[in-house]
C-alpha cells in the first residue's frame, strides 16, 4: 500500500515539475511472471519513472547503506521494498535478498548493471541473480533530462521497455557465461535507445571532487 501511495505521489511531483513523460513498448512487459528490469543509470531518478512506467508491477531495488542511517529515509526506503547493499564489499546479501524477493513474492527487481551513473561497464549481479531466480531480464532505457536544472526546465522525458532476455541457455554462469549476458544487455540498450533517439548520446555529469 505505502509502495502504491509513494510511486503515485511520485508521478505527481514529476508531472508538476517536468510534465508527462513518455514509456514506449509497455507491452513488452511481462504480465504473469517475476522479472529483473534492467537500464544504463542515468540520472537519480530513473529509477522512478522505471517504476512508474512499469506499473501496476510492484519492485524491490538496492540502495546503498548509508542512505539508511536516516530514520526517516529508512522509513521510506523499507517501505518502498529498499534493501541495503554496501556499495565497496556488497557481500552474500546483494544477491541472496533479491532472488528470495523474485521467489516468494510477486515483486520484481528493478536493477542499474552498471551500478553508477559514471560507468558504462556492466557488472555480474544481473546475470547471477536472474539465474538464480530463474527470471528473465528486462532491458530499458531512459532518455530525459539528467541534471536538476534540465529537469525544471521540462525537457521531454522518454523511457523506452525491451524484449525480455532469457539467459536459461547459458548453462555455466563463469567468466565467459556472464560476459555473454552482459553482451546481450548491451546490445539491447544500443538498439532502444537507437529506436528512440537515433542522435541520443548520455554524457554522464562530472564527479564531484572529494
Amino acid at each position: 500500500m505505502f509502495y502504491r501511495f509513494i510511486r503515485y505521489v511520485a508521478r505527481i511531483v514529476l508531472f508538476i515539475i517536468n510534465g508527462p513523460a513518455t514509456y514506449l513498448d509497455k507491452d513488452k512487459l511481462p504480465t504473469a511472471e517475476n522479472y529483473i528490469l534492467v537500464a544504463p543509470h542515468r540520472t537519480f531518478w530513473d529509477p522512478i519513472h522505471l517504476a512508474i512506467g512499469a506499473r501496476p508491477k510492484e519492485f524491490t531495488f538496492m540502495a546503498k547503506e548509508e542512505l539508511f542511517k536516516n530514520p526517516i529515509l529508512r522509513f521510506i526506503l523499507v517501505h518502498a521494498h529498499a534493501f541495503p547493499v554496501k556499495r565497496d564489499n556488497p557481500g552474500p546479501s546483494a544477491i541472496k535478498t533479491p532472488v528470495k524477493y523474485l521467489k516468494t513474492t510477486e515483486m520484481s527487481l528493478i536493477m542499474f548493471p552498471s551500478g553508477t551513473r559514471h560507468s558504462e561497464d556492466l557488472k555480474g549481479g544481473v546475470a547471477v541473480i536472474a539465474k538464480m531466480a530463474k527470471v528473465r531480464i528486462v532491458p530499458a532505457v531512459y532518455q530525459g533530462p539528467t541534471t536538476l536544472k534540465d529537469l525544471f526546465k521540462r525537457q521531454k522525458v522518454t523511457v523506452r521497455f525491451g524484449d525480455p532476455i532469457d539467459i536459461s541457455d547459458i548453462k555455466k554462469l563463469d567468466k565467459e557465461g556472464i560476459k555473454v549476458v552482459e553482451e546481450r544487455m548491451n546490445v539491447a540498450f544500443k538498439q532502444l535507445d537507437y529506436l528512440t533517439n537515433p542522435n541520443y548520446k548520455y554524457i554522464p555529469t562530472p564527479k564531484k571532487e572529494k
